[in-house]
């Protein structure tokens, strides 16, 4: 009996690595080295969850909830700059109550005017000293027009102040 137990552990330590390759061998390709670079992350680097959809504007960052992620230009590299009004405004995305997420650099929000998943009202809109813009999944900004005119336009307090 007694000597089962080295047997099982020894296998067991066999099996980890070969998972492991099998895992890696996967994916195939330099996209897996893509993928791993851009992984979203929290402030503090926790890993978050984010998805990809088609929209109007090509291919678009979208919450768990299918709704669109957008850019600050007013940011400075992972550092937000929207607070107060400008947060209510567009509330900073956050993985699990923690703080925001980030993406290729760039803190991650929604906008309040998305009445749904899939809108991207908040596309180009110039507000709180700067625009704000929908993100490809390279987290790169996304050039074009908002879905629809419900909610596009300025936004409350868009002259100015967080």
């Amino acid at each position: 009996m007694r000597r089962n137990k080295p047997i099982t552990f020894l296998a067991t330590a066999a099996l980890i690595p070969l998972t492991a390759l099998a895992l890696a061998s996967c994916g195939g390709g330099s996209d897996n080295a893509t993928a791993a670079t851009a992984q979203p992350t929290t402030a503090n680097g926790r890993p978050a969850t984010l998805g990809v959809a088609n929209s109007d504007l090509g291919k678009i960052l979208v919450d768990t909830q299918g709704r669109t992620l957008y850019l600050f230009k007013k940011d400075a590299a992972t550092k937000s700059t929207c607070f107060g009004a400008c947060a209510d405004d567009w509330p900073p995305l956050r993985a699990d109550g923690k703080p925001q997420v980030t993406y290729q650099g760039h803190p991650l929000y929604l906008y309040e005017g998305d009445e749904k998943p899939g809108d991207t009202n908040g596309q180009g809109i110039t507000a709180f000293g700067a625009a704000w813009y929908a993100l490809s999944s390279a987290g790169d900004q996304v050039s074009g027009n908002a879905s629809s005119s419900s909610g596009s336009g300025s936004s409350s307090g868009s002259s100015g102040g967080y």
